[in-house]
């Protein structure tokens, strides 16, 4: 059943994602006044479609050509999709129409400009997309912060504890700069100056001390190598849903409650919890718990994973402010979102280039993202939405990367016959496309082959 979920929202997100992804190519083309002879949700063969030719049809259309026309139709896999643009070389490999004079309703026709507009929407839209839904979720959910910078609780053996910090120490400022918010202190622990070594101000029992966080360490959090450790004071794990038939759903427990210990100690933090329950694998414990004013115990086994079968957060107990947003400052908040997120994905991948993150690590196939698309869904619309727009902007940069196949590949041609004046040969670009396809079908299989290992623990 798990599966069958994780499938389906994985067919979900790459459905939207690619949708509107050659929905920009599409709407560029058109405007362009470049034809366009076919819009495809999903790919393989055709299932059924529309054309003004011959209306409302299933299965394969013989010998299409559009002639000005598009056909627009939905093919048996949902995992993709495709716009066959008149008068370019693509993933179709459809030739047959390129061996004569470019014609005005062409891609070849258009000028620089305007070729390089309608190769990058794609992209634009997958852009777009995300500063929607970052812009949705800001206005309907605003933002709340957490006003404080002091560990409640360190894990043992992790980045924080072998930095030598404690719990009941506050940090005032990393780098020289002063923080006051939780999120400033993750967002400058993990997400600024990305490998650089942080250099951290403690006050701890009205002393300053300091510390350094090792730069190449800290990105292995991003891998889930290591963990950073730390969660702040008055946090405290918090149940978001419980899967059906597991444990926690057969001791009665539900979304909203707190976690409070395990065989009667405290747990500070998630990844104490997993702790304690691989420890205690098949073994009954003591859970306690929180309901509202109610405290709550029984026994519980852990399943041969050590799991619950419940999907954790932190909820936080101390000093927070809520800010609303209104609807241009959420347009601004999207924006920021987008420009960060896609800033820490570059960086990231510089990272793996530099020999910092494993690539093994880092790189997923379509296993892990059907896993974390499910994963997601499970935990709320918020969540959902936030990765697929995390996804989505994933999906823009690798496009307009300047590789054989991607867009940015086919825009990095265009400027090259705009510079000699003349189309390079229709073998040559063939070739080009080619050799790119092998590249990302070889990538895409390490990706996948990532995946299995994941999956087999290996």
């Amino acid at each position: 059943m798990e599966v069958l979920n994780s499938l389906f929202y994985f067919i979900i997100v790459i459905g939207i994602l690619v949708f509107i992804h050659e929905l920009g190519h599409f709407l560029a083309a058109r405007s362009c006044g470049i034809r366009t002879d076919i819009f495809s949700f999903g790919m393989g063969p055709r299932l059924f479609g529309y054309n003004k030719v011959h209306g409302f049809t299933f299965g394969k259309l013989k010998d299409w050509e559009g002639n000005g026309y598009c056909d627009y139709r939905i093919c048996i896999f949902p995992v993709g999709g495709y716009v066959k643009v008149n008068g370019m070389v693509d993933e179709s490999m459809d030739t047959t129409a390129l061996s004569a004079e470019p014609q005005e309703y062409e891609f070849r026709s258009k000028n620089m400009l305007q070729k390089i507009f309608v190769l990058s929407a794609g992209v634009l839209m997958n852009f777009l997309l995300a500063i929607g839904i970052f812009t949705f979720i800001t206005m309907s959910q605003g933002k709340i912060i957490w006003k404080t910078t002091t560990i409640g609780y360190i894990d043992k053996n992790t980045i924080a504890d072998r930095i030598g910090l404690k719990s009941g120490d506050q940090i005032i400022q990393i780098n020289g700069k002063s923080i006051s918010t939780w999120d400033e202190l993750t967002e400058m622990l993990m997400i600024s100056e990305l490998g650089e070594e942080k250099n951290l101000t403690v006050s701890r029992n009205g002393t300053e001390m300091r510390f350094k966080a090792d730069g190449k360490t800290l990105l292995k959090t991003m891998t889930g190598q290591q963990t950073l450790g730390i969660v702040p004071e008055n946090a405290y794990v918090y149940v978001k849903g419980v899967e059906s038939g597991k444990p926690a759903d057969k001791i009665g427990l539900t979304t909203g409650d707190t976690i409070i210990s395990i065989n009667n100690e405290k747990i500070g933090a998630f990844t104490r919890l997993t702790v304690l329950l691989n420890q205690y694998k098949n073994q009954k414990i003591l859970l306690s718990w929180k309901r509202g004013n109610n405290l709550l115990k029984d026994s519980i086994n852990p399943d041969n994973n050590g799991k619950l079968g419940f999907y954790p957060d932190v909820v936080f107990a101390g000093k927070r402010e809520k800010l609303s947003f209104g609807f241009f400052q959420s347009v601004s908040e999207g924006f920021k979102q987008t420009y960060k997120f896609s800033t820490v994905f570059v960086k990231s991948v510089q990272q793996i280039f530099k020999g910092n993150i494993s690539a093994k690590e880092s790189l997923g196939g379509p296993i892990m993202i059907a896993k974390s698309a499910g994963l997601s869904a499970k935990l709320g619309l918020e969540v959902f939405l936030n990765f697929m727009a995390m996804l989505s902007i994933t999906l823009a940069i690798i496009n307009i990367l300047p590789f054989p196949a991607l867009d940015g590949g086919h825009i990095i041609i265009t400027i090259i016959e705009s510079i000699i004046r003349r189309e390079i040969p229709l073998k040559g670009k063939i070739v080009i496309q080619n050799i790119g396809m092998f590249l990302l079908l070889g990538l895409m299989a390490y990706a996948f082959y990532n995946d299995i290992m994941r999956l087999f623990g290996k």
